[in-house]
C-alpha cells in the first residue's frame, strides 16, 4: 500500500531535516534525512524522504553507498543525473575528509601504525594490494604508492618492484 505523498512545506518546521540538523546537529539525523537534505526536493511521485529511502532500500543499505556508480543511481525512478551528481560529489568529499588527517604528516613508529594508515582506504578493497609507504628521516609518510594489485587473497611480489620506486 503506498503512503500518501506529504510535502515538506506541510511538515512542522520542526520536524523538517534541514531544522532538526540545524537545531540538533548533523549525528541527530536519520542516512535518510541526510540524502534528503544532499537531494534538495522529491518527484512528482513522491516526496524527497520517500525517495532517499528508496535510494537507501535499491543499494542495499549505506555500506553500499561508497561505491555506488552514477549509472546505478539514475536507474532510480526519481533520481536523474542532478541528484546523483549532488550524491555522490558528498560520498566523495566524505572519503576526502576522512583521508585528509591521515596524509598531514602521518609518523610511523610500528606495524600498526601502518596498517592504521592505510587501512581506511584498503578496508572495502576486493583484492589484495600490496602498498609502499615512503618515510623521511623522521619516520613521517612522504609517499605512497600501490606497487600491485593481487588476486581475492594473494599478491606475489618481487623484491625489484618494491626498491625500483
Amino acid at each position: 500500500m503506498e503512503s500518501e505523498m506529504v510535502k515538506m512545506k506541510e511538515l512542522p518546521k520542526q520536524d523538517r531535516p534541514r531544522e532538526r540538523l540545524i537545531h540538533y546537529g548533523p549525528d541527530h539525523l536519520s542516512n535518510q534525512e541526510l540524502i534528503a537534505i544532499l537531494f534538495g526536493s522529491g518527484s512528482r511521485k513522491e516526496n524527497v524522504y520517500q525517495l532517499a529511502e528508496k535510494v537507501l532500500g535499491h543499494i542495499d543499505g549505506l555500506v553500499n553507498l561508497r561505491d555506488v556508480t552514477i549509472e546505478e543511481l539514475t536507474q532510480i525512478n526519481g533520481v536523474g543525473q542532478a541528484k546523483a551528481v549532488q550524491l555522490l560529489a558528498a560520498i566523495e568529499l566524505g572519503k576526502r575528509v576522512q583521508t585528509f588527517k591521515i596524509k598531514d604528516r602521518y609518523v610511523i613508529r610500528s606495524p600498526e601504525d601502518g596498517a592504521n594508515y592505510v587501512m581506511e582506504e584498503m578496508r572495502n578493497l576486493q583484492q589484495e594490494h600490496f602498498v609502499t609507504l615512503f618515510l623521511n628521516t623522521k619516520n613521517q609518510v612522504i609517499h605512497r604508492q600501490t606497487i600491485f594489485i593481487g588476486s581475492l587473497n594473494a599478491s606475489i611480489v618481487h623484491p625489484r618492484e618494491v626498491v625500483r620506486p
